[in-house]
């Protein structure tokens, strides 16, 4: 199985492994007998289900990582390469921010090669991963993952010379990209931020999460615990109603200085109610894929690979939000 195809099916595990649909549970569910025992028994399924279906995707990458195509990088830009320089076209590097259970190699690294082959210096490294397995990235808490963060943007200005970064992030690392802007004390140092569907107002993981809280703070209180005791604080803290959340809009979200896009698509089926990525604050580019291309079906994990997504990067990256391109069809998931 390839990383992409891995990726596409990722609802699906969850769906299965948790024993749930991918819409709420329905009220007539809630009211039958023995009612707690089985949401406690579900929410214990969601646990699993968020952390496995994650992994799976990577260790798959692992075989596959390889085999993706290469890119050809003009001088003008590079992949992780040290000894880049922007050029006046491209004055910032782009630092790239994968997703929950991903890596640096897979997820947004076809984005990294697109983006150095228009000429970007481009950084990605994997955040978030624990000591001796580096195969999930993501997963421990998101403000240890932040401090990571912050830390190789500053090393990335110190390599480049540049005076400061443009951030791209997908999913976990869309939110990161808003997270670190605002909470690491780096201000100055960003200049964009192109966020690909993030959680930004907390996520209820197609639905799952909406299960699991049907009790209300008690039942949320038991999955933030049981996602911690299984090494993914950030799984709980990207719920809707988590503590990461709520610093993230604690206050505008959006600092001074700083240019935003956050991009997503009408049919992502992770990171749910869609309308949670955007940040409503003036100045804010908001878009779904579906205002430029009415035809794509790209979901959540779709969007990291879909073509479309890569060219409203690209606006939001060269402050042309409503160029128009190609539009190719995109994969559903």
């Amino acid at each position: 199985m390839s990383v992409i195809d891995c990726h596409l099916d990722i609802s699906r595990h969850i769906s299965i492994l948790s024993g749930t649909r991918y819409h709420p549970v329905s009220e007539q569910v809630v009211k039958e007998e023995g009612q707690m025992r089985v949401v406690r028994m579900r929410v214990a399924r969601l646990v699993m289900a968020v952390v496995v279906a994650a992994g799976a995707c990577v260790v798959a990458g692992v075989g596959s990582a390889s085999a993706a195509p290469a890119v050809a990088v003009p001088a003008a830009g590079g992949i992780n390469n040290t000894g880049c320089r922007p050029s006046a076209a491209h004055p910032n590097p782009v630092v790239l921010l994968h997703g929950l259970g991903a890596t640096y190699y897979e997820d947004i690294n076809v984005l990294q090669g697109w983006l150095a082959a228009r000429g970007y210096c481009t950084f990605a490294s994997t955040y978030g991963a624990y000591d001796g397995f580096p195969l999930v990235g993501g997963l421990r808490d998101i403000g240890e993952s932040a401090a990571q963060i912050a830390a190789s943007i500053t090393t990335v200005l110190k390599q480049t010379g540049a005076a400061k970064v443009d951030i791209v992030g997908h999913s976990e690392g869309a939110f990161q990209s808003l997270y670190v802007s605002k909470t690491q004390g780096i201000t100055d140092q960003i200049d964009k931020v192109v966020a690909i569907a993030p959680p930004t107002h907390g996520t209820s993981f197609a639905g799952l999460y909406n299960l699991a809280y049907v009790f209300g703070q008690s039942e949320r209180d038991t999955v933030d615990k049981a996602l911690k005791t299984l090494g993914c604080p950030a799984c709980s803290q990207l719920g809707t109603g988590g503590s990461a959340v709520a610093t993230l809009n604690d206050g505008p979200v959006a600092q001074p200085g700083i240019d935003y896009t956050v991009i997503t698509s009408k049919f992502d089926e992770l990171v749910t109610p869609t309308e949670t990525s955007f940040v409503r604050e003036p100045g804010v580019v908001n878009q779904y894929v579906q205002d430029f291309c009415p035809f794509d079906p790209v979901g959540h994990i779709g969007e990291a690979y879909d073509t479309n997504v890569w060219n409203m990067v690209a606006n939001g990256l060269e402050s042309t939000p409503n160029r128009k391109f190609l539009c190719l069809a995109g994969s559903p998931g």
